[in-house]
């Protein structure tokens, strides 16, 4: 039986986003994420169906928990409409993403995962497109410049300049990064 204290859930989600971080996903196992909780041995197991249902919450929980807080997204309504001020929405989105560094290491574990898990795949996939959606769905009606390929593009663009970030910190300068951030918005949305 799966229990129900959603805390403890949220917790015991937290503490795998942490392993999967830390250890990959060959190194999420109940016993670990129990370990990383502080929480007795076997409670995991009590949460979760499976290990597969632990991975598809982790990352539910990692998209959950990258979504902006209500005062950004004032913030970016408030902004002008201009290519500078998007390439300062998307500097802020690549802070916002690379400040939850186990977060977004854990989404890249569970994408490596995901093509030996077709569940995870599935789920993954579904989850990706939504995002996808959402971003472009938002950028249309913000009255920002460019369309949806150039919201694609950006995402793809900045999805592997967060990476370079988090795992080979020392490739660029925060600078070079910020430069790179206005670069890509440069060359990829067109005004109107």
């Amino acid at each position: 039986m799966v229990r129900r204290n959603d805390q403890r859930r949220a917790a015991l989600v937290d503490a795998a986003i942490e392993v999967l971080a830390r250890d990959g996903a060959r190194g999420l196992t109940f016993r670990a994420v129990d370990t990383e909780a502080a929480v007795p041995v076997g409670t995991a197991s009590n949460y979760f169906a499976d290990r597969d249902d632990l991975l598809t919450q982790a990352g539910a929980r990692v998209y959950e928990r990258l979504q902006p807080d209500e005062a950004t997204i004032s913030r970016q309504r408030a902004a002008g409409r201009d290519r500078e001020t998007y390439a300062e929405l998307m500097r802020e989105l690549v802070g916002r993403v690379a400040a939850f560094r186990t977060g977004y290491l854990a989404l890249l574990e569970l994408r490596l995962e995901a093509t030996r898990r077709p569940g995870l795949r599935e789920v993954l996939t579904e989850r990706v497109r939504a995002d996808m959606a959402a971003n472009v769905a938002y950028h249309e009606a913000s009255g920002l410049p460019g369309d949806a390929t150039a919201v694609k593009l950006l995402m793809l663009t900045l999805n592997w300049l967060i990476v370079e970030q988090l795992t080979l910190p020392d490739v660029f300068t925060q600078a070079e990064r910020e430069q790179l951030v206005a670069a890509a918005v440069e060359r990829i949305v067109t005004e109107g």
